[in-house]
């Protein structure tokens, strides 16, 4: 054996019997974790990615601490479901983790099961175009470029679902003045 690690799925539930009652607790017991299995010996640790819940459902601030408390331990994602991300939000806080992380950052992707998560997507307030599939929805460039589509949401309510049905779906962000992005 070269290699030595470990995969937690950062279970938490709010009783008295869990040592892990919060998802605060299970983020900051993660980052424990890494850091205890650095100093025993261990290459890895890697988190899984599981939304609606009670698990690690945001691994980059998860990551970025644990790369912070650590210096030679590999960090990773043990996969991340890419149907409920935004590629390009999600590169960005990759990058981000591994500037933190010192370039110890392996990034692990999935296309996800296509159990009861099979629309998940609409959970976050997207909703394909009439006509449209979902694939459609992601593909959709802008201006030649591609964007990330966010939910178009008018009123006081902060539900992903009722900003959808209030909309009607979702419309592109709105380009710079001058059709370029900005550098900054």
């Amino acid at each position: 054996m070269k290699k030595i690690g470990f995969l937690s799925f950062g279970h938490w539930a709010p009783s008295p019997q869990s040592g892990t009652r919060s998802g605060a607790d299970a983020l900051l017991q993660s980052i424990d974790l890494a850091v205890a299995a650095e100093e025993l010996g261990a290459d890895g640790a890697y988190f899984r990615v599981h939304h609606f819940a009670r698990q690690l459902g945001s691994p980059f601030p998860l990551l970025a601490a644990a790369g912070a408390k650590t210096k030679r331990i590999e960090l990773g994602t043990a996969v991340i479901d890419m149907r409920y991300e935004n590629p390009l939000y999600m590169a960005e806080d990759a990058g981000a983790a591994d500037l933190i992380a010192g370039g110890r950052l392996q990034l692990g992707i999935s296309r996800g099961s296509p159990e009861q998560v099979i629309d998940g997507w609409r959970y976050f307030g997207y909703v394909p175009e009439e006509g449209k599939t979902d694939a459609d929805m992601a593909r959709r460039p802008i201006r030649g470029r591609c964007f990330p589509i966010r939910p178009v949401c008018s009123g006081s309510s902060r539900s992903p679902r009722a900003c959808a049905s209030a909309s009607g779906g979702v419309r592109p962000p709105t380009p710079p003045p001058n059709g370029r992005p900005s550098s900054a």
